[in-house]
C-alpha cells in the first residue's frame, strides 16, 4: 500500500548521516540542550533569516513560550482559528488566556481576517495566525488588523517550514514565529522538536530562560520556568534533515502542483492558494462532496491511504465546551472538518506513485 507519508524512505536514503550524527552526539553525552542543539539554533536562524532561534522540546511549547515572551497571561484572549491542530488553542491555554476561535474563509481555508477582526475585544492581546497544510494565511490583511488595535501576530509555522508571503519565509513577518519538528513535519526529528524564530535579544532571552527551568545560572531560577529544552540528539538529527529542506520543499511542490493541474474529479474540491504565497504542501487536504470516510475507503481499496486532518474543528471539541462555542458559530470550519481528505504527498513518492492517486481520485464516484 501507498502510505500517506513515509518516513522511511528518507531514512534509507540518508541513514548514514543520521546515524553519524547521533552517534557523535553520543559520544560528546550533548543530550539535553548542549552544543548539537546550539548548532542546529544557528543554522536554522540563518536559514530563515532571523538573529535568534530558541529550540524547545515541541511546537505546543514554541507557542506557549512565545505568547508568555509577549506577556500574555490570565485575563487576556488570543484570536485563534478554528480549523487548526487543536496544539494552536493549547499555548493559548497554558499561559492562562482565552482562546477566542474564529472562522476559516471558504477558499484558502486559512484564517479569515474579517471574522479574526469581529472578535476583537479590549481583552485581545495577539492573534495567532496559523500557516495550515503549508499555505500561508493572508498575513498583510492579518497585519493590517492588528496594526490598527495595537496587537500581536504570532506565527504558528509547524507545517510551513520554508513557505513565503511576498517573497519572506513564514516564521520572519510577526513578532515570533513557532516551528514543530514532529516526525512528518516539512523539517522533523526522530522523535519531538520545535523552535521559537526571534527578531529582538529580549524575547530570545526570555524563552532561553523559561525552557530552562527559569534559570540562566544553573540553581539561581529568575521566573517560573519549563523544562522545555531540545535534545541533543534531536538538534543533531535536524540539522542533517535542515541540509535537505529546500530539496524536499521543491519536490512537495511539485507533487503538490501536480495534483493541482491534474485532479479534475467535479466531486472533490481544492485548497486555493493565492498568487503572493509559495506554499510548501505539507498536508494535500481536499474537500470531497458526500462522506469523506466512504472516499478513505474507496482509496484503501485502491491500495492508497489517506487520512483527515481534522474532523473536528477546535470551537467543538469537548475539551473546550466551557467557553460555549456551538454549532453553525465557524460554518466554513465545520463544513470543511465534515468533508475533509488528506491524499498521500512526502517528497520520495515516485510520480509513477502521484499519477497512481490522481487517476484514483478521478475516478471516485458516488
Amino acid at each position: 500500500m501507498l502510505k500517506r507519508i513515509d518516513l522511511k524512505r528518507d531514512y534509507e536514503k540518508h541513514k548514514e548521516e543520521y546515524l553519524d550524527a547521533i552517534q557523535k552526539c553520543c559520544e560528546d553525552t550533548a543530550f539535553s540542550g548542549g552544543k548539537y542543539a546550539d548548532n542546529f539554533e544557528k543554522e536554522f536562524a540563518e536559514y530563515l533569516g532571523v538573529p535568534f532561534v530558541q529550540g524547545v522540546n515541541n511546537g505546543t511549547s514554541a507557542i506557549h513560550c512565545a505568547l508568555a515572551a509577549l506577556g500574555i497571561g490570565a485575563g487576556d484572549e488570543v484570536i485563534v482559528p478554528a480549523n487548526t491542530y487543536i496544539a494552536s488553542a493549547w499555548g493559548v491555554t497554558y499561559t492562562g488566556a482565552t482562546p477566542v476561535f474564529v472562522d476559516c474563509t471558504k477558499d484558502t481555508w486559512e484564517i479569515d481576517p474579517q471574522a479574526a477582526e469581529k472578535a476583537i475585544t479590549d481583552k485581545t492581546k495577539a492573534i495567532l495566525g496559523v500557516h495550515l497544510y503549508g499555505q500561508p494565511f493572508d498575513f498583510p490583511a492579518i497585519k493590517k488588523i492588528a496594526d490598527k488595535y495595537n496587537l500581536f501576530i504570532v506565527e504558528d509555522c509547524a507545517q510551513a517550514h520554508g513557505a513565503k508571503v511576498n517573497g519572506k519565509k513564514v516564521g520572519t513577518l510577526g513578532e515570533l514565529g513557532c516551528f514543530s519538528f514532529y516526525p512528518g513535519k516539512n523539517l522533523y526529528a526522530f522523535g519531538e522538536g520545535g523552535a521559537v524564530s526571534c527578531k529582538t535579544k529580549y524575547h530570545n532571552d526570555f524563552i532561553n530562560v523559561m525552557k530552562n527551568q527559569g534559570c540562566n545560572i544553573r540553581y539561581y531560577h529568575e521566573m517560573i520556568g519549563y523544562n522545555y529544552r531540545l535534545e541533543g540528539i534531536q538538534g543533531a538529527v535536524l540539522s542533517v534533515s535542515l541540509k535537505y529542506l529546500p530539496e524536499w520543499t521543491a519536490r512537495r511542490q511539485d507533487i503538490g502542483n501536480q495534483y493541482i493541474k491534474k485532479i479534475n474529479n467535479p466531486l472533490i474540491r481544492l485548497q486555493k492558494h493565492p498568487e503572493n504565497t509559495e506554499c510548501v504542501f505539507h498536508l494535500f487536504e481536499i474537500m470531497v462532496e458526500g462522506d469523506p470516510e466512504r472516499f478513505v475507503d474507496y482509496m484503501r481499496e485502491k491500495d492508497i491511504e489517506c487520512n483527515r486532518h481534522y474532523p473536528v474543528p477546535c470551537h467543538l471539541q469537548k475539551a473546550y465546551a466551557h467557553l460555549g462555542y456551538k454549532e453553525g458559530d465557524c460554518p466554513n470550519a465545520e463544513a470543511l472538518a465534515a468533508h475533509c481528505a488528506t491524499l498521500p504527498l512526502f517528497p520520495e513518492m515516485t510520480d509513477e506513485e502521484v499519477n497512481t492517486v490522481i487517476k484514483a481520485v478521478n475516478e471516485y464516484s458516488l
